[in-house]
């Protein structure tokens, strides 16, 4: 399951969506985020996964990887359309027996939990493959560069956050390394209950912190060697440009945000209250 985790990785192949400022990406997950939850019934949602497949092709990333980013997610997808099948109210009732009471309101509500959280995932993960850790940080300084008048140092947090992207997957290789030193020692991580496969995790655990601790600083005397300030004065080697097909993104995706308005309106909500 560790393996599986790919949030982070960057694939490099040539495609449309690669080739579009990071800029540009990040604002269109955003705006593809946000319409996600606007999606109130089933012609709606069509339109939502229609879109994300046409994305994922126009990507190139391969069809194995999406559904690799999928599979950590799967526990909770499972868990939570299980929790709305069953407290959900509302709607025609489909079965009433003791304390089990399920309605379409709840098989509908689950149903659209579970697309939603997989498109979120999907599309997140999308924006990872097609970019690079080093375009992320600009991207992320550039659309944050207004937070500089309130004196957030904005370059600083950029940093922060596509290094934590970024070492997602050297931490996963580390979890993978312990857990198969640790099994060599005759450790025994699979067996048992809960609480003695919980307390098997802590030879993992502590190795794992002791050498994230390691790596932060090796990092930090890394940049400090190289003379890393960030903030005013820093140069870039690849300077962000918009492309005409950044526009013709940015009317795609409004025209897709337009079509689930749309849809929503004239057939209204699916969900009965």
């Amino acid at each position: 399951m560790i393996k599986d985790i790919t949030i982070g990785q960057y694939l490099n192949v040539d495609s449309p969506v690669h080739r579009m400022d990071a800029r540009m990406k990040i604002i269109l997950t955003v705006i593809f985020i946000v319409s996600i939850f606007l999606c109130k019934n089933f012609a709606a949602l069509g339109l939502m996964l229609l879109f994300s497949a046409l994305v994922i092709l126009l990507s190139k990333v391969p069809f194995k990887m999406v559904l690799k980013s999928m599979k950590p997610i799967a526990i909770i997808v499972v868990f939570t359309s299980i929790l709305n099948i069953f407290y959900i109210k509302g709607g025609t009732p489909l079965l009433d027996w003791k304390f089990i009471h399920i309605t379409t309101n709840g098989i509908f509500t689950a149903l659209f939990m579970a697309i939603r959280i997989i498109c979120l995932v999907v599309f997140s993960s999308i924006l990872t493959y097609t970019t690079t850790p080093t375009m992320l940080t600009d991207a992320l300084e550039k659309l944050l560069s207004p937070l500089k008048l309130f004196k957030i140092p904005v370059s600083t947090l950029a940093m922060m956050m596509t290094l934590a992207l970024r070492f997602i997957p050297t931490l996963i290789d580390e979890i993978d390394r312990i857990t198969n030193a640790q099994k060599a020692r005759g450790a025994d991580l699979e067996d048992g209950n809960f609480i003695q496969r919980v307390k098997a995790l802590v030879p993992i655990i502590v190795p794992l912190f002791v050498s994230s601790i390691r790596r932060a600083y090796e990092l930090a005397d890394a940049m400090d060697c190289r003379c890393y300030t960030g903030g005013p004065g820093r140069t870039r080697m690849k300077q962000m440009k918009f492309h005409t097909g950044d526009f013709v993104s940015l009317v795609v995706i409004a025209v897709y945000v337009a079509g689930v308005v749309l849809l929503n309106h004239f057939l209204g909500a699916v969900l009965v209250k």
